[in-house]
């Protein structure tokens, strides 16, 4: 898995290349929570769940469906996020489901049961550039840097490239020079 704090990028992201006020800071609270949520799973290790388990870390909690679920919570919310139905559920469902594809993403584990319950298989990407997180007490390790290395290469330097990339294109300046050339 990524670092919890890399799993909030995508959230950040989205907040950073949206128009100042689109998005609230409140929805954005949700989106961070709903990207760090399915990683509560560890606490399957502590009841002895195996971690090929459907319950087991990147089992169920790492599903389209759970992602679909937490999205459809933040319909019930939306007025206190200070957003639309319409924008909670699709803001959080995406925050939610960035969760287990970044981890697909990585070098190690048993990957992601994105399809449960309708399949317990465990999925990768083909690709999987970013090092696997230790688990909390060996992340101030230098496995635990090399980790912090690759997320910053593999997803915050992206993420920040195309904000500021979506900025530029979406500013007026950016478009008045774009009429002068």
């Amino acid at each position: 898995m990524p670092s919890i704090f890399t799993h909030a990028a995508i959230p950040l992201a989205l907040w950073c290349a949206s128009e100042r006020g689109r998005v609230s800071t409140r929805l954005l609270g949700a989106g961070v929570a709903a990207a760090m949520l399915p990683d509560a799973d560890v606490l399957a290790f502590a009841l002895h769940i195996p971690y090929a388990d459907s319950f087991g870390h990147r089992g169920a909690s790492h599903s389209l469906l759970f992602a679909t679920l937490l999205a459809a919570l933040a319909i019930a919310f939306a007025k206190a996020l200070r957003a639309s139905r319409l924008q909670a559920f699709a803001f959080v469902f995406i925050c939610a489901l960035s969760h287990p594809l970044l981890d697909a993403l990585t070098s190690g584990g048993l990957g992601v049961a994105l399809w449960w319950p309708w399949s317990d298989q465990r999925l990768f990407a083909p690709w999987r550039p970013i090092r696997v997180s230790p688990f909390a007490n060996n992340f101030f390790s230098a496995r635990g840097l090399q980790t912090v290395l690759s997320e910053l290469r593999w997803v915050w330097l992206p993420l920040l490239v195309a904000v500021i990339g979506w900025k530029m294109v979406q500013s007026p300046q950016g478009w008045r020079r774009r009429a002068d050339d």
